[in-house]
């Protein structure tokens, strides 16, 4: 991994074995471990900074004043786009989707505590209002973040954390993370392979497949991966990206009851959800070692009006 000025990792984050909620699934013991990128220092973790290493990296190449981007209300993304921004010093511009909310709760909270500007987009899209943010040049000279801080640039921080998972679980039969606007899994898919990573949607973008393969094909042009050949279940967005299902719900108190590890009820919720029906279904089975990963997100927790 490249130290440049936009480091903010200290090292691997640890890899937790998780034998009573292995059982509990219905895996042996010493099957089920957790890649914990919550445990990530910056603004309260989670697997956007590993993409804010290359997306603030590039910013400072552009001598950026402002840094912009774009998200749900309760967006991981923007949290810590605010956090690593306060971090090195350049002003952060959110604009969120939606109109502001009574009251600052869960990730709005946290971006108001970095010293981020939120900007809320109402009824009109996200991407328009930050187009006429970016181009109403008080902020300086402004750097636009994608929104998730996905691209193919920034999918590359997941090739490294596949290759850093490698020597730490050498026999990964399985890697289960949830799949929001895509840079992850499509990181991790290069560096694993498809057939060894099973996405699950959060229903994040439209078309969780097609945004996974287009960053897999934008990091290796003509690469071997197939948008069909990528696993992903997309049984687990119910009525959408921001409501709660039961199965969620379910898988939230299996792991928080059975580990004492606190899940989010947006992307690594469903992920365990999807652990759940994949093992039940014969997709993961036992003597098969399995890792999932830990995204982060817990703010969100706290910020989620149906939990």
């Amino acid at each position: 991994m490249s130290d440049g000025p936009a480091t903010f990792l200290s090292g691997p984050t640890p890899v937790d074995a998780a034998p009573r909620l292995a059982v509990s699934l219905g895996l042996d013991a010493e099957d089920l471990w957790i890649k914990r990128d919550d445990l990530i220092g910056l603004g309260a973790g989670g697997n956007k900074v590993r993409k804010l290493q290359v997306t603030m990296g590039q910013a400072l190449e552009a001598a950026a004043d402002t840094v912009i981007t774009t998200g749900a209300p309760q967006s991981n993304h923007a949290r810590l786009t605010a956090a690593a921004g306060a971090r090195l010093g350049l002003r952060v511009a959110l604009v969120l989707e939606g109109d502001a909310p009574e009251t600052d709760r869960g990730n709005v909270l946290l971006d108001r505590l970095l010293g981020a500007e939120i900007i809320w987009s109402g009824h009109r899209p996200v991407d328009e209002v930050a187009d006429l943010v970016e181009r109403d040049g008080s902020r300086g000279r402004v750097h636009r973040v994608p929104f998730g801080g996905s691209s193919s640039a920034s999918a590359e921080a997941y090739v490294w954390a596949g290759d850093e998972l490698l020597d730490q679980v050498p026999d990964v039969r399985h890697l289960v993370v949830a799949v929001g606007s895509g840079g992850t899994m499509a990181g991790l898919v290069t560096a694993l392979g498809a057939e060894r990573v099973l996405g699950v949607d959060s229903g994040a973008v439209p078309d969780a497949r097609s945004t996974v393969h287009k960053l897999v094909e934008g990091m290796r042009p003509g690469t071997q991966v197939t948008a069909d050949s990528l696993r992903i279940d997309g049984a687990h967005v119910g009525e959408g990206y921001e409501h709660l299902g039961d199965p969620t719900r379910s898988a939230l108190s299996r792991a928080a009851q059975t580990e004492g590890l606190v899940l989010d009820p947006t992307y690594s919720g469903r992920a365990m959800a999807g652990l759940v029906a994949a093992v039940a279904s014969g997709q993961i089975r036992r003597g098969e070692r399995t890792v999932f990963l830990h995204t982060g997100g817990l703010p969100g927790l706290f910020g989620h009006e149906a939990f």
